[in-house]
């Protein structure tokens, strides 16, 4: 089994993490309806996609 010989320092430690950010999702308005929906996605509130309804909702 190996083990680490020397401690590992907290500034080694924090520079490979570094990138392990979280970024945010990027929300654009649907042009049909201008709610915020998620790219690429179908628009929840009006159920239409690149100006073709794709689903039905109850509105």
């Amino acid at each position: 089994m190996a083990v680490p010989r020397h401690k590992t320092s907290k500034m080694r430690q924090r520079t490979r993490r570094a990138h392990n950010a979280l970024t945010p999702a990027g929300l654009y308005t649907c042009p049909r309806c201008s709610q915020e929906k998620l790219p690429h996605r179908v628009c929840d509130k009006c159920g239409y996609y690149n100006n073709v309804e794709k689903m039905e909702t109850g509105d």
